[in-house]
């Protein structure tokens, strides 16, 4: 009998270990590929009940804003995946090499005698900054928003092509 419990220990101590290991994996991999992406979602005024109470208060206050940038050699593309936030929602800043993304996350409820039995949605308030990697042009900048995902075409400034150089 007490073969047996320990067996049944080292199989739960490894299985154990084997859940551990994925989820330190999966917090690294969101860390290191997605870190910039997590995006904290801050409480909007229409948010606050008359009894002064937030009604989202149990609604998370982080969600992903996943995004890429891509750059060919005349312009920056910048995507973003954002379902459930309204085109007139967002604001565009470009800053210098920085491009600022806020706006509101609007929780709309169709049904007020439901309960809730998974909330992964954030809702709010939210910013979020990208660093560019090259001078673009403001005035030509170009927006869309379709499918959730915004696009952001920026022209590229000066010369845009690498070159190696030599030491004499």
């Amino acid at each position: 009998m007490l073969e047996s419990l320990k067996e049944a220990g080292k199989n739960i101590g490894r299985e154990f270990g084997r859940a551990w290991e994925n989820l330190s994996d999966g917090w690294r991999e969101l860390l290191t590929r997605s870190g910039e992406a997590l995006t904290h979602f801050g409480r909007s005024k229409n948010e606050v009940t008359t009894e002064g109470e937030s009604q989202l208060s149990v609604f998370p206050r982080w969600g992903l804003l996943a995004g890429e940038l891509e750059e060919t050699d005349k312009e920056i593309v910048v995507r973003v995946e954002a379902p459930g936030i309204e085109k007139e929602d967002w604001q565009i800043t470009i800053d210098g090499n920085k491009l600022y993304l806020s706006g509101e996350k609007r929780f709309e409820r169709v049904t007020h005698d439901s309960t809730y039995h998974i909330m992964e949605r954030a809702y709010g308030s939210f910013q979020r900054s990208i660093p560019l990697p090259h001078n673009v042009d403001i005035d030509k900048a170009e927006a869309n928003y379709k499918n959730g995902v915004l696009t952001i075409r920026l022209p590229k400034v000066g010369n845009c092509k690498s070159r190696m150089v030599r030491l004499s």
